[in-house]
């Protein structure tokens, strides 16, 4: 469950955008980021969008599972898992074919580490 606000309409990451989904922080297994909404736009390709990710320690966890996850409608029960991140040291990552209209970060598991950034390039 997020721990963040639940704005209507929430924040919109365009092309070229950074999304900060976790900020240098420390969260449990099983939270969930800030929702971001990945709007449409004149010229959008039909087979879907780009979207690459990042993650960076502070403090490199032993283990850890963060997956990115997208949704058509911004309901818990929605969202769907489109990729993981288990390295340790971090890593970006690129999907592509993505068709949901809004994305997030999800901590799966983790032991140890801190300083969590999850960033989102729209």
């Amino acid at each position: 469950m997020p721990n963040y606000n639940a704005q209507v309409p929430p924040y919109s990451i365009f092309p070229g955008d950074v999304a900060l989904a976790f900020n240098s922080e420390a969260p449990a297994a099983g939270q969930a980021s800030q929702q971001f909404a990945l709007p449409s736009y004149a010229g959008f390709p039909e087979n879907g969008r780009t979207i690459r990710w990042q993650t960076i320690y502070g403090t490199s966890p032993s283990a850890v599972s963060i997956v990115l996850q997208t949704a058509m409608s911004d309901a818990e029960a929605q969202y769907t898992t489109i990729d993981t991140s288990s390295a340790t040291a971090g890593e970006a990552r690129t999907v592509t074919g993505v068709r949901g209209n809004f994305v997030r970060a999800k901590v799966s598991s983790i032991t140890g580490g801190f300083g969590i950034i999850v960033q989102i390039l729209g």
